[in-house]
């Protein structure tokens, strides 16, 4: 400050340093805070597409329960109508069908209904948010920017510990998927088998009636 109370160019120019220096700090804050809302909409449509492909393999996998069902009832009319046409089923013949109930037991289990009695969960993940607290940023200029910059850090650390969450959430809902399509797989090919298997007898139930 010069002699007569005024203030001098040195003091002029650290105050126009600081005002430059407060201004790409409290932009860089808006930057930051701009890009973790992008990635939080991105991570909330990921786990909307995830929840509606989980819900489209729910509806397949019950498909093929009913599929299942239908095969059972089939099933049971071609041995009743083996029966009344007098074939007799050859040994090779059960012991095909040993091994199509070891794979049947595989995929259904041993419920008698024919429905998977233990479907993966989707289990609500009781996780602690990450919370910030205390000042970000050493104040300087005490003023409206610090102010801003200090609410957009505070944001910025609230939206990343929900970004945390779903990145979690997003890896368990994958990893339940995967082991759902595995099943229906399997699913897939006994219902496959069993039909093919059918259609076999239903041909020699034919050609022999």
């Amino acid at each position: 400050m010069a002699a007569n109370g005024t203030v001098g160019p040195e003091s002029q120019e650290m105050q126009r340093r600081v005002d430059q220096i407060t201004d790409e700090s409290l932009e860089s804050t808006r930057r930051m805070l701009h890009m973790v809302e992008e990635s939080k909409d991105a991570g909330i449509q990921i786990l909307v597409m995830l929840d509606e492909q989980g819900e489209q393999l729910d509806r397949i996998d019950e498909g093929l329960d009913q599929i299942n069902q239908d095969m059972k009832e089939a099933e049971k009319n071609l041995t009743d109508m083996a029966k009344c046409c007098g074939i007799c089923v050859c040994p090779c013949a059960k012991l095909k069908n040993i091994k199509a109930s070891e794979a049947y037991k595989a995929v259904w289990g041993n419920t008698q209904d024919g429905v998977v009695s233990t479907q993966p969960s989707r289990v609500a993940d009781e996780r602690e948010q990450m919370v910030m607290s205390g000042d970000y940023i050493h104040r300087i200029t005490n003023d409206a920017r610090e102010d801003e910059m200090e609410e957009n850090l505070v944001q910025v650390g609230s939206i990343l510990g929900n970004l945390k969450s779903m990145a979690l959430d997003v890896g368990n809902e994958i990893d339940i998927q995967n082991k759902q399509v595995d099943k229906i797989m399997e699913k897939v090919t006994v219902n496959e088998d069993r039909i093919q298997e059918a259609n076999t007898r239903a041909k020699k139930i034919l050609k022999n009636a």
